[in-house]
């Protein structure tokens, strides 16, 4: 660590205290005898999000907020809970260690927390993740909530293919799922 104010290369560390972001130090010159103080932070890796159209983005934390926020719309969830979801969710990706999540899984690590949290929210965020497309879809998933069951009743293909699929052709059910008309 140069100094500040004669650049000499060598400083000793004469106090350390923990800080909100990392830790302060306070170093004093071995050369000119002043003292200055420095601080250091945890840098994490970049987080990238793997799209479902093949492009890579930066994990953005306030987009993430965004689409849970429009969920728990008008709904007894706080600012606070919110907050911890996100929080959560980016600790966990962290954790993970990889630097890339897809955004499928990105999406059921919030179905999976929200499902705790509220079902009036999980069920909006479902409808926009699965895509619903009629009110059956949101009869299944209701449906599936009340069993406590742990998967969606919407397949994974489903999802993966949901973004290339026009909004004019004709809707293919799932297994065990009957067609619309």
């Amino acid at each position: 660590m140069k100094c500040p104010y004669c650049e000499a290369g060598e400083s000793k560390v004469t106090d350390s205290r923990d800080a909100e972001n990392g830790v302060r130090r306070r170093r004093e010159c071995l050369s000119c005898g002043r003292r200055f103080t420095t601080h250091e932070q945890v840098r994490l890796p970049v987080l990238l999000v793997d799209k479902r159209d093949g492009r890579r983005q930066e994990f953005n934390r306030d987009k993430l907020i965004s689409g849970i926020d429009m969920a728990c719309t008008r709904r007894p969830i706080s600012r606070r809970d919110i907050d911890r979801l996100a929080d959560d969710i980016e600790t966990e990706l962290q954790r993970l260690g990889s630097g890339v999540v897809k955004s499928r899984d990105l999406g059921l690590m919030v179905l999976e927390r929200l499902r705790i949290l509220d079902e009036v929210a999980y069920m909006r965020y479902a409808s926009v993740y699965y895509d619903f497309q009629a009110a059956g879809d949101f009869e299944e998933q209701a449906q599936s909530l009340r069993q406590g069951q742990p998967e969606p009743l919407v397949s994974v293909a489903a999802v993966s293919n949901r973004r290339t699929r026009t909004r004019s052709a004709p809707r293919r059910s799932a297994p065990g799922r009957r067609p619309t008309a």
